[in-house]
């Protein structure tokens, strides 16, 4: 295919040192073209060097890729303690990591407030850091160096997130996020979500991670220079205390709602080529009638995961209500305190709606059900359950 030779202009900040942008412009210099390093097409231009800003001006016939990916990834290949970037830390006695976070305008649904799907990515997201600070991150998504050379990756077996208040647009958390043992194979990590300015517990949320074979796609064990590896990092705490886990029992194609013909798109892919757990949650939520979503929000989520879905498989998503979420968890909501400093128990007594006025808020509780559709028979992805409770406009907003 004939290509017409252009100029790439990129803006880059160079150190004052005179020594540093010689090594700079080094870099600079070196560009891939078709998967060749060459130095000769690039034309570097210094301006304004009072301000240690230049302009470069690559001129190049064919793809043009800046920088090895080591180089624009930099990884850590020791411990840090401090990521300005990232605005993390490490904390808990040198082996937690706390990191503070923007809800931003694209995170947020049309009650201004974080979506579950935004609070799920910062999870993901933080886990994801936390291992970039240990200095263990080798080349993949989370694996570890001693992972790498077993060829292993990553994969999560169960999560529960429970979200008390839900942050605004606009408003500035604290997530802190830690790993300890789940058994002799497995992983827990936990996290805790609170507003920075009044320390107000958002969210929690626990899950178990075990490891898989990247090649064969079966689990494996974990190899003890694994073991050695994060083995120092683990810690005694939990976000979410369970003596022993609700387990969710299978829908069958008598659920009452049902969502067929779901299809992954590339875009819901991960860096494992597999579909990002969060598009999971999503193809539940979309099964619930939207009247009910419009009045509740999501309380409680717990996920089973039990097989990795791909780019070409055919997804049915189902979900049925459970008549007895109010009667077991309804007590628990009535003694919930909402932003507003108001309790949902006493404004519905004060309200002259009684004790049963209180309970009728919630929380509803859906079992859910992702499962591939097969010629022969279909394969379950996962197992969720979530609990629900009336919206409160506790926070109100311009119009």
């Amino acid at each position: 295919m004939a290509s017409v030779p252009h100029r790439l202009p990129f803006s880059t900040h160079f150190p004052s040192s005179k020594t540093s942008q010689e090594s700079n412009k080094q870099k600079l210099y070196c560009v891939k073209i078709n998967g060749t390093n060459s130095f000769a097409p690039a034309k570097v231009d210094l301006l304004s060097q009072d301000h240690g800003t230049a302009v470069t001006s690559v001129d190049a016939s064919a793809s043009v890729h800046m920088f090895e990916p080591q180089v624009r990834q930099n990884i850590p290949t020791q411990k840090q303690l401090v990521d300005p970037y990232r605005q993390g830390v490490i904390v808990e006695e040198g082996v937690g990591y706390r990191q503070t976070v923007v809800i931003r305008s694209y995170e947020v649904g049309p009650d201004k407030t974080a979506t579950i799907e935004s609070i799920l990515n910062l999870l993901q997201e933080t886990a994801l850091n936390h291992v970039w600070m240990s200095g263990l991150l080798g080349d993949g998504f989370g694996a570890t160096h001693g992972m790498m050379r077993n060829n292993l990756i990553w994969v999560v077996s169960r999560m529960q997130v429970q979200v008390d208040h839900y942050p605004i647009w606009g408003e500035v958390m604290e997530i802190d996020t830690w790993v300890g043992a789940s058994g002799k194979n497995g992983m827990r990590r936990d996290w805790l979500l609170r507003s920075q300015a009044t320390g107000l517990v958002f969210a929690r949320a626990t899950s178990t991670w075990v490891m898989m074979n990247q090649r064969t796609r079966r689990l494996s064990k974990m190899p003890d220079e694994v073991r050695a590896e994060i083995s120092p990092w683990f810690i005694e705490k939990q976000a979410i205390k369970e003596e022993s886990p609700e387990k969710i029992y299978k829908l069958d194609n008598s659920a009452r709602y049902v969502h067929s013909d779901l299809k992954p798109k590339r875009s819901d892919l991960d860096m494992n080529q597999h579909v990002n757990n969060v598009k999971y949650v999503r193809w539940m939520l979309e099964t619930i009638p939207d009247e009910f979503l419009e009045n509740h929000q999501l309380a409680d989520l717990i996920l089973e995961y039990r097989r990795e879905c791909g780019i070409a498989d055919v997804v049915q998503s189902l979900c049925e209500p459970q008549e007895d979420g109010l009667i077991k968890t309804g007590i628990q909501q009535c003694n919930h305190i909402g932003l507003n400093g108001n309790s949902s128990l006493s404004s519905q007594i004060l309200g002259g709606n009684g004790l049963l006025g209180s309970l009728d808020q919630g929380p509803y509780s859906y079992t859910h059900l992702l499962q591939i559709k097969g010629e022969l028979k279909n394969e379950e992805i996962v197992r969720g359950k979530t609990a629900w409770k009336t919206k409160l406009n506790a926070i109100p907003f311009p119009p």
